[in-house]
């Protein structure tokens, strides 16, 4: 017998919760050093958002209509403003994609990309894990920048 720890609905709003705070992240970040501050090898953060709207609503997408397309992550996003505009337009398609997935499907195996082959549940933990992943590396640089980040728990 399985217990279910979490609702379909309760990890759509942890993820939007997620979102909200990336997004605070972008805004106070520096147009002049969004797209150019970097530590060594990593990338900037603009690259970063970039990345995060190149997964979630194209891998949501390709789950919900059971369809591979590869990864394409050359995004044309040249400004804050941009960015701030494509991750806006991006949250409600999110919401709408994820709302479409049937419970039952969440244990099923999606190659996601044609390169992840996990459960559905897991490719969707892996949007919010990388999310929180390249948020952290946000909140370095902006404190590298002298800019406090907002709090974390501020979802």
């Amino acid at each position: 017998m399985s217990t279910s720890l979490i609702s379909k609905h309760d990890l759509l709003k942890h993820w939007l919760g997620h979102r909200n705070l990336t997004r605070h992240v972008l805004e106070k970040f520096p147009e002049d050093q969004l797209f150019t501050f970097k530590v060594e090898k990593m990338r900037t953060f603009a690259d970063l958002v970039k990345e995060l709207l190149s997964l979630a609503v194209p891998g949501l997408h390709g789950i919900v209509h059971q369809e591979i397309t590869p990864y394409d992550h050359d995004l044309p996003y040249d400004s804050k403003e941009a960015l701030l505009q494509a991750w806006d337009e991006a949250t409600p398609q999110i919401e709408k994609l994820f709302l479409q997935i049937p419970e039952e499907r969440f244990h099923e195996d999606y190659n996601l990309f044609g390169q992840y082959n996990f459960p559905i549940l897991h490719n969707i933990l892996y949007f919010i894990d990388n999310e929180v992943h390249h948020r952290g590396q946000g909140f370095v640089y902006l404190r590298l920048l002298g800019i406090e980040p907002p709090f974390f728990w501020e979802r």
